[in-house]
């Protein structure tokens, strides 16, 4: 493995079009690229292990590991360029991981057009953790396990943490994209595809098709081969079953991960958010929310992860039993 940091490709750039901050100090960051039987091709995900991870007095011990997924539009690189992931890791004794699931939404699609393989749910749960897991000294348990994202990252981490609530102490969202899969299910209802078919300008279609050569993945390089080309639901029940306000409220309490949201006040998506927080109010779910001056931007995510990273560390090391618990006394 190759210890760098990357620099943010083409798709980044026209999303996060400001100047990446210089900080003081950050970790150092491995790039592994491992082949992912559930999508059928070669997959990269960055990863940032904790200071000392290869001292001779740390070589047998576990750490807590963090999942961070990206949004719509962006890949693996996002979080070291941009999102101050990297100044933020020395603080925690963690292992964080950033995936590459493409435009996904990290679901398991019902259908493609092309014959790809498109399992992105089976690839983050099966195939990422197994090669984490059996590559790094991570507690391999629930306990140590947490996952949160941005955007579409934050839907994906939600979903696939309510969908599989054996695998996570912790799930979380940033600005999340909830409503995917409740939009999917009422598009369905009336009719129609999930999602409509794109109508695309010639310049566009030139566009999507445009190799990002700092990703260094054939076949996976471009808008149009990062978006799986079909449907990811075929069925109202199907996209009922990857929609967050549906999920959270059939998981008994006892198997329920712990939740972390946040979302910048001039964010669009805030009203959404806000809706699945009067949710959880409804059904007495625990919960930790907070709203944040911003938008739905690199320069909110900055401040929401200084956050998200600390209480996701926190609530595993409960999990693990390394922290105080308050115990009821009758």
């Amino acid at each position: 493995m190759h210890r760098h940091l990357f620099t943010c490709g083409v798709l980044a750039l026209s999303l996060f079009s400001w100047a990446a901050v210089a900080y003081a100090q950050r970790a150092s960051v491995d790039t592994v690229r491992f082949f992912a039987a559930s999508v059928d091709r070669d997959m990269t995900y960055n990863i940032i292990l904790p200071d000392g991870y290869d001292d001779e007095a740390n070589l047998e011990r576990q750490y807590p590991t963090l999942y961070l997924l990206h949004g719509y539009g962006n890949n693996y690189q996002g979080w070291t360029r941009f999102m101050g992931i990297p100044t933020y890791a020395p603080a925690y004794e963690l292992i964080i991981v950033m995936p590459d699931a493409g435009n996904s939404y990290y679901v398991n699609w019902a259908q493609t057009k092309d014959g790809r393989a498109n399992a992105w749910e089976d690839y983050l749960t099966k195939d990422l953790i197994k090669h984490v897991e059996a590559s790094y000294r991570t507690f391999g348990e629930r306990s140590g396990r947490a996952i949160t994202g941005f955007s579409m990252g934050g839907y994906g981490a939600l979903t696939i943490g309510f969908r599989n609530p054996d695998l996570f102490a912790s799930v979380g969202s940033q600005s999340g994209a909830l409503e995917y899969g409740r939009r999917a299910a009422r598009r369905l209802d009336d009719g129609e595809t999930a999602l409509p078919e794109p109508r695309l300008s010639a310049e566009r279609h030139a566009q999507m098709n445009r190799p990002n050569p700092t990703l260094d993945l054939p076949g996976f390089s471009s808008i149009a081969d990062r978006t799986p080309n079909g449907q990811p639901f075929a069925t109202k029940e199907q996209a009922i079953a990857h929609d967050p306000f549906a999920l959270v409220a059939q998981i008994p309490p006892d198997q329920r991960p712990h939740i972390q949201l946040d979302c910048g006040t001039d964010d669009s998506l805030i009203t959404v958010n806000k809706e699945f927080i009067r949710l959880l109010l409804r059904y007495d779910i625990p919960f930790d929310y907070h709203q944040l001056s911003g938008g739905h931007d690199p320069m909110y995510w900055i401040q929401a992860y200084g956050y998200a990273i600390g209480w996701h560390y926190e609530t595993m090391q409960r999990a693990l039993g390394k922290r105080p618990i308050a115990v009821r006394r009758n």
